[in-house]
């Protein structure tokens, strides 16, 4: 799998992919990092690379991407990677508006290498990390009501989801918009509003960023 580094440090780039490709064991075997400095850049080397399966990307990018704005270039940009933001600001507020926004994960700067580990991992299983965050955001953190009906065996089955609705969880999880989901699914998009209307039900949340903070809480792997 291509995952691509998407930062204006060069040391700091060439830091993490020697941490990612020599010294974290990951499911399905070893990434092969890319790296990119600004955005520009990184549509040239996905040109290059069209079979990217996943993005870290910083969000102070020069010369003016900063905050959420650069997430939302990069979405505009590549609709169809998955993307994990990597960021020195781990406010609270920054990573909600993250989520918000599309990212499929969030990775604090200041984590340990066995942090890392766990973190990647989870992200190429198919599921999500985000670091803790204050109970009072409401959002699944803390202990859930339904955490006790999770199976070691077939977590997404014991919460009653059927197979289409984990299909779209993940492409929720994914950061696609409705219109993505209907598209690569072929569904209506009346149908995708009552999967999605289910899976907030059954998660026992009630908006897209609570239910990836859910699945992210939960070490969910949404991989096919």
């Amino acid at each position: 799998m291509k995952l691509l580094l998407i930062d204006d440090h060069p040391l700091f780039r060439d830091g993490l992919s020697m941490l990612i490709t020599h010294r974290l064991s990951l499911p399905g075997g070893a990434l092969q990092v890319l790296q990119a400095g600004d955005l520009p850049q990184a549509a040239r080397v996905l040109s290059e690379h069209p079979d990217v399966g996943l993005a870290l990307l910083d969000l102070s990018l020069p010369p003016d991407c900063h905050g959420v704005r650069t997430l939302e270039r990069w979405r505009a940009l590549a609709p169809d990677i998955p993307v994990v933001v990597l960021s020195a600001d781990d406010r609270p507020d920054t990573i909600i508006s993250a989520i918000d926004a599309g990212a499929s994960g969030f990775i604090p700067k200041t984590v340990q290498a066995s942090v890392m580990q766990e973190a990647l991992s989870r992200v190429v299983a198919g599921g999500v990390y985000l670091p803790p965050l204050p109970g009072s955001y409401g959002i699944g953190v803390g202990h859930n009501d339904w955490d006790d009906d999770l199976s070691e065996d077939g977590p997404l089955n014991a919460m009653g989801l059927s197979s289409r609705q984990i299909d779209v969880l993940r492409l929720l999880v994914e950061g696609k918009a409705n219109k993505e989901i209907c598209r690569q699914l072929s569904l209506s998009e009346s149908t995708v509003k009552t999967h999605l209307a289910a899976i907030f039900r059954k998660l026992k949340v009630n908006s897209r960023t609570q239910a990836v903070v859910a699945v992210a809480k939960a070490g969910l792997s949404l991989k096919t």
